[in-house]
């Protein structure tokens, strides 16, 4: 090695253990243990030297600083890092140079970059800039967020709004007591890969909050604030994603980073928690209306009389029902059925027409569309049919006049085998038949 190097080498060694404020300064030392509570969890604005010993341009600025710190006492917070002892506190900020400054201000995640001279009065001034920017904003009531970063430009991107802000605090209760599934990401402000995700983790929050019903949620926990949880849970790099059902152990998300692939492993998580939709018969209007209304399908079949099949074939076709509702149950479609004859306007405005039972249809009643089941009334032939009309295929028509036909109030079934009507019994045990008989001959 050249003596040159030696020399550098020897300096920076010998620099590297000289402090460049003490404890008597006014400028606070911020270290990975004490960054979140001084600065990130502050409402005041804060300064932020980021420095190596060793840098001669760090040992310049050094009574500038110190003289701005006591000038901006009580004021303006005004902090320094030691970023070649605790480099991830660094690299956490994209610190590249050497000394750099940043003001962190009413979003905490995202600290601008302070431009000004290194002189006292400049940083001074740069920081008055910044503390009536920060007053101004919060009179207008505007406020900053230490948590997830809220999207509303209305674009593709969407809107963060159902993405649940999770912390220390709210964590437990939120999450591990719930009855719901969580999915829950953990960011850091600074992390490229979290910026990217954050539009595909709001869009899906919202389609999966509305498609589940809230039964699954997305959430987001600052990992750089909440340190804690990220360390609970063994959290090393970001974004990291994990799944959350109640009494479980947390599952590692493996999925894709697009909406679609969110979403679609919302939706698995979804069918597998979820029990299926319940099949309902068709009494009245109100169990039509609220089994259909907010589903996107229902599913429709007319069963034959009871006296046509008895207890055990009406249960058979219901058994195949309650197959086909549970194999498609994250779908959230309506399932109902009613007796052959019983609802005969709802038949008709099918084009059903008092025959071929067992049929089914399909509704979309926002549309007032429907498609009939052509295949066999068995699990394939269902199957068949609904995986059809679930990928946008299969011939629908208008339901009849555009409106839900009227439905009728009936009895529920019994679950018995049907009777035929008792006729009514004459006695006749008075009547002489063959004295009558003979009378008419005569």
């Amino acid at each position: 090695m050249k003596p040159f190097l030696l020399g550098v080498l020897g300096c920076s060694l010998l620099l590297s253990v000289e402090a460049l404020y003490s404890p008597s300064d006014d400028v606070v030392e911020l270290t990975p243990s004490n960054f979140n509570r001084e600065v990130m969890q502050s409402d005041s604005l804060w300064l932020v030297e980021f420095y190596a010993p060793w840098c001669g341009h760090c040992r310049n600025l050094a009574p500038d600083w110190k003289k701005a710190a006591t000038a901006l006492k009580g004021i303006v917070k005004v902090g320094a890092v030691d970023a070649d002892e605790h480099k991830s506190l660094g690299g956490q900020y994209g610190v590249r140079g050497f000394p750099t400054i940043k003001i962190f201000g009413a979003n905490k995640n995202k600290p601008e970059e302070y431009q000004g001279a290194r002189s006292s009065q400049a940083i001074v001034d740069g920081a008055m800039n910044a503390l009536r920017s920060l007053v101004k904003d919060r009179l207008s009531g505007k406020s900053g967020s230490s948590g997830y970063s809220r999207q509303s430009d209305g674009g593709s991107s969407g809107s963060s709004k159902d993405v649940v802000e999770l912390t220390d605090d709210n964590f437990d209760k939120t999450v591990l007591q719930s009855d719901d599934v969580w999915l829950v990401e953990f960011f850091a402000p600074w992390c490229g890969h979290c910026k990217n995700l954050e539009p595909e983790w709001a869009a899906a929050a919202t389609a999966v909050k509305e498609q589940t019903k809230g039964k699954v949620r997305l959430g987001a926990v600052d990992a750089t604030v909440h340190q804690v949880l990220s360390s609970r849970y063994g959290v090393r790099g970001f974004p990291t994603i994990k799944i959350f059902r109640k009494g479980e152990e947390p599952e590692d998300y493996q999925g894709g980073r697009t909406r679609g692939d969110i979403i679609e492993r919302a939706l698995d998580l979804f069918s597998d928690n979820a029990p299926p939709p319940e099949l309902v018969e068709i009494l009245n209007e109100d169990v039509l209306k609220s089994t259909c209304e907010g589903s996107q399908l229902c599913v429709i079949a007319v069963l034959p009389h009871i006296l046509d099949t008895g207890a055990a074939g009406r249960n058979g076709y219901l058994e195949v029902m309650i197959k086909m509702a549970e194999k498609y149950k994250k779908k959230m479609w309506g399932w109902l059925w009613t007796e052959a004859g019983a609802q005969m306007e709802l038949e008709s405005a099918l084009g059903i027409g008092g025959f071929g039972y067992p049929a089914m249809a399909a509704i979309n009643t926002r549309k007032m569309k429907f498609a009939l089941l052509k295949g066999s009334f068995s699990e394939t032939g269902i199957h068949e049919f609904l995986r059809e009309l679930s990928v946008g295929r299969g011939s629908t028509a208008t339901l009849g006049g555009g409106v839900m036909p009227k439905i009728h109030a009936v009895e529920p079934w019994d679950g018995k085998d049907g009777q035929l009507p008792v006729e009514e019994d004459y006695d006749l045990s008075d009547v002489d038949l063959d004295e009558d008989f003979e009378k008419d001959e005569l």
